[in-house]
This record gives structure tokens, C-alpha cells and sequence, in this order.
């Protein structure tokens, strides 16, 4: 066994080295996630526009008035 013992500093040290990174990583996605909900959101409001649109063509009766 080696004589080096591991410090309180060691730790703090690799710690904040390993958090770093994940926090990097961490900022990359969520940028990614929120374009990724933005358009999600966008397609879902589009496709419920559409669709609400066909169904009311095919509901909607054409009444034609005629004066006698």
C-alpha cells in the first residue's frame, strides 16, 4: 500500500472536477430539450387546429335561404 493518504482537499478537488463537467453536460440538454418541447408544443396546437377545423366542415350544415 502506498503511504499517500487522501486529503480532505483531494476530494474537494475531484468533486468539484467531476460536478463541473456534469453541469456543462447538464446546460448542453436542456437547451435541447426546450427547442425539443417548443416544437412538440407547436406540432400538437397545429395538429389540433387542423383537425378541429375538418371537423367542423363536417359537421356544419349548409342552409340556403330563398325569398319566394
Amino acid at each position: 500500500m502506498s503511504t499517500d493518504r487522501i486529503t480532505r482537499d483531494d476530494l474537494e478537488a475531484k468533486l468539484r472536477e467531476i460536478s463541473g463537467d456534469v453541469d456543462e453536460q447538464v446546460d448542453e440538454a436542456k437547451s435541447k430539450l426546450v427547442a425539443g418541447a417548443v416544437a412538440g408544443a407547436l406540432i400538437l396546437v397545429l395538429l389540433a387546429y387542423l383537425l378541429g377545423r375538418r371537423g367542423g366542415r363536417k359537421k356544419s350544415a349548409v342552409v340556403e335561404i330563398r325569398r319566394v
